[in-house]
């Protein structure tokens, strides 16, 4: 059987069309026909062509911002925990251009880190906690800069939950 041969013409405002096709065995065509043909974006020479008629996208590039995260832990083996604890809480600043983006980020490196989020609050951005009327110290102001400058998730806090202790 032999190999297919397409040539696509591409017109600007008008639809891709099947200038030449090949030798099917069931629906053979003559040179010259024309089809409509929808265009393949799996297919490199297609996804060029088509590139090439399309004007230029330009992505906004949103900027990076550091969000206060509380993160809730259960236990899981190794995973550095105190003896007899139940779970932790830990408080994090994350990068990323929007909340969502820096708790999956948080998330993943505390997967990496052989530990167990189960529960993860978003406390906001350093503008969004000040107009909230929270004050910021200049230890936490430099670890939200570090998280920031570095892209990274810092665990600023760790506190090991045990037992019922807690509950009311």
């Amino acid at each position: 059987m032999d190999r297919d041969l397409i040539w696509l013409v591409f017109q600007p405002g008008l639809d891709v069309r099947l200038v030449r096709k090949f030798h099917h065995p069931i629906a053979p065509l003559k040179s010259g026909s024309t089809l409509p043909a929808r265009p393949c974006p799996n297919n490199p020479l297609d996804a060029a062509a088509i590139r090439a008629h399309l004007p230029p996208m330009t992505k906004e590039k949103k900027p990076q911002q550091v969000f206060t995260l509380l993160v809730q832990l259960g236990r899981k083996k190794g995973d550095g925990l105190p003896e007899g604890a139940t779970g932790a809480a830990l408080m994090c600043y994350s990068s990323g251009v929007d909340e969502a983006e820096a708790v999956r980020e948080t998330v993943a490196v505390l997967k990496q880190a052989d530990l167990a989020p189960l529960d993860v609050t978003g406390y906001g951005t350093r503008e969004e906690r000040e107009a909230m009327g929270h004050e910021i110290d200049a230890d936490e102001a430099e670890l939200m800069d570090r998280a920031l400058a570095e892209n990274a998730v810092i665990v600023a806090q760790m506190t090991p939950f045990f037992g019922d202790e807690d509950r009311d």
